[in-house]
């Protein structure tokens, strides 16, 4: 399983990106996915998870209401739209591919995920 994310940049404080993560290779296709994030010298912060089929979702605290996870099966590929951003969210975003279908468990952490992709960066200009 490869997973390729695409859409970081530079961006204004108060601008917007959307990430993409493109899911190949051999999967059941009911894969739960997730985002994490990591900023220099700072450990991987969890983000976002997304079940198999979109239904459910969970969001960490910190980026609650400013990011938006989803995901077109069609395509294989999650998105994460994030607005809002802020010199802080500055890092390396990461996608990952769970050996769940389910947000059963703890999606924060690493461990509940199987694949990773090599990770997009994101810069915001203060």
């Amino acid at each position: 399983v490869q997973l390729q994310a695409s859409g970081g940049g530079l961006v204004e404080t108060g601008g917007s990106l959307r990430l993409s993560c493109v899911v190949s290779g051999r999967t059941s296709g009911r894969t739960a996915m997730g985002w994490f994030r990591q900023a220099p010298g700072k450990e991987r912060e969890f983000l976002a998870a997304i079940n198999w089929n979109g239904g459910e979702t969970r969001y960490a605290n910190s980026v609650k209401g400013r990011v938006t996870i989803s995901r077109d099966n069609a395509k294989n590929t999650v998105y994460l739209q994030q607005n809002s951003l802020k010199p802080e969210d500055t890092a390396v975003y990461h996608c990952a591919a769970s050996r769940f279908s389910y947000l059963a468990g703890d999606t924060s952490d690493s461990t509940w995920y199987n694949y990773w992709g090599q990770g997009t960066q994101v810069t915001v200009s203060s």
